[in-house]
């Protein structure tokens, strides 16, 4: 009589804490990167009245007989798919599609997040709107591909992401023509072009190029007007060209370069190509910025075509002056680049992701959060698009994966367990009365 009492508490137990988990799935709802979490019952230890007996002496087995003692929690799962995306127009709004979760600093450990709401404090560092800890990744570095602009190394500790709020000016190294020379022009007959240049210090300079036709096949050149500089050496020189308009050579007093060299099986060089290197204009500027400042001049995309209008020109040189971050952008693998006033985009960092064996093994913490568990695995640091990390969204949030409908038929039937066990507390009640009763 008292067993079916304590069944009925276990039950109440039970399908109380299956109501805490449902009101917290409803309540949040529309909490952004919320997980919902559902309740599994398992019985509780059973009473053996008497137990099996094997068939034996010409007669049956017999069944054993066990008495459950009620219900209580077997488990509390986290449902980690992934919620429905949101689009907000905010650029610093991110969201994951696949199973990463977002990097967090607390105070010397990491906890992690599938909340994407950011934004950039006033120290310029990426932080989580809801609670101010810095999201984890690397800043950019050192130019590694020789381009000029910084990359990011992915192998290195991770650490905060923060804004570079202006770009150092950078001088030019390299300038490169392209366009046509026209061969049927006369001798002496000449092309001017220009382009912009920059000093050390970002200053502007205007570099003007005269090509002269001095030969069938030959053309000069000749650097002037470079204003606000002067001119050291690498001003003036010959290009020359084959029978089939391509660049030949460039008679610029430089050095060449031996390539596509053949040789016998005795080590010695039987054949080889003498390629020029290509010409060096060096200037000193006279604004304070460094001195022999050297510019290459790349001519190897011009042609000499016949009966072609004179198009050659200096089409592009690298090298900007100091600019003001104006703006981010932030694309699917999580690299923020920047946009400058002096109109270059440089990246700033890149947001690292992790993952985890089990990430339904994660302790859930507050404000969204989730830290590493004895039952998570440890996390796997990678960048968005890395194994099964999933992408970045950019002006996009994840809401929660709650599915109202299906909590709402959970808390219905869970009530009515809860009235159910109730009424075996009442029923025991009431036969507990009679059997008091029988005394009288």
């Amino acid at each position: 009589m008292l067993t079916s009492l304590y069944s009925g508490i276990s039950g109440l137990k039970a399908h109380t804490k299956k109501l805490d988990v449902i009101g917290n799935n409803i309540a949040n709802v529309n909490t952004t990167g919320f997980k919902s979490s559902s309740v599994n019952f398992t019985t509780m230890l059973n009473q053996t009245i008497k137990g099996a007996t094997s068939a034996q002496d010409g007669r049956g087995g017999t069944n054993p007989q066990q008495v459950g003692l009620g219900v209580t929690i077997g488990s509390i799962d986290q449902n980690m798919s992934g919620g429905s995306l949101q689009s907000t127009g905010v650029t610093t709004d991110l969201a994951i599609e696949g199973d990463g979760f977002f990097v967090l600093e607390n105070g010397g450990s990491s906890l992690y997040t599938r909340s994407g709401a950011t934004t950039f404090d006033e120290d310029g560092n990426l932080v989580n709107s809801a609670n101010g800890l810095y999201v984890q990744g690397w800043m950019a570095g050192a130019d590694v591909d020789g381009d000029g602009k910084k990359d990011v190394d992915t192998n290195g500790d991770l650490e905060a992401i923060s804004l570079t709020s202006s770009m150092p000016a950078r001088a030019s190294e390299k300038i490169n023509c392209t366009g046509n020379l026209d061969a049927s022009a006369e001798i002496d007959d000449n092309h001017t072009t220009s382009i912009s240049v920059y000093d050390s210090l970002g200053t502007k300079h205007t570099v003007e190029l005269e090509f002269k036709k001095v030969a069938n096949n030959d053309w000069s050149y000749t650097v002037t007007n470079v204003d606000g500089a002067n001119i050291d050496s690498g001003d003036t020189g010959t290009i020359r060209f084959d029978t089939n308009g391509d660049v030949q050579g460039i008679d610029a007093g430089n050095t060449g370069t031996f390539t596509n060299l053949d040789g016998d099986g005795n080590g010695n060089i039987t054949d080889a190509e003498l390629k020029a290197a290509l010409p060096k204009l060096e200037v000193s500027p006279t604004g304070g910025a460094a001195l022999n400042q050297t510019i290459t001049l790349d001519f190897s995309e011009i042609t000499q075509y016949g009966d072609v209008a004179m198009s050659a020109k200096a089409e592009t040189a690298d090298g900007y002056a100091a600019g003001e971050l104006e703006g981010i952008t932030i694309d699917s693998a999580g690299v923020i680049t920047g946009s400058y006033k002096n109109g270059q985009l440089e990246t700033i960092g890149q947001i690292a992701m992790a993952t985890f064996n089990n990430p339904a093994g994660l302790s859930q913490e507050a404000g969204t959060m989730y830290a590493e568990s004895n039952n998570s695995g440890q996390p796997v640091i990678s960048t968005a698009g890395v194994g099964n990390a999933g992408v970045i969204k950019p002006s996009n949030l994840e809401m929660s994966n709650v599915d109202l409908s299906k909590e709402l038929t959970e808390m219905i039937t869970t009530q009515r367990g809860f009235q159910a066990n109730s009424k075996i507390i009442t029923t025991g009640d009431q036969i507990l009365e009679q059997l008091v009763n029988l005394k009288r």
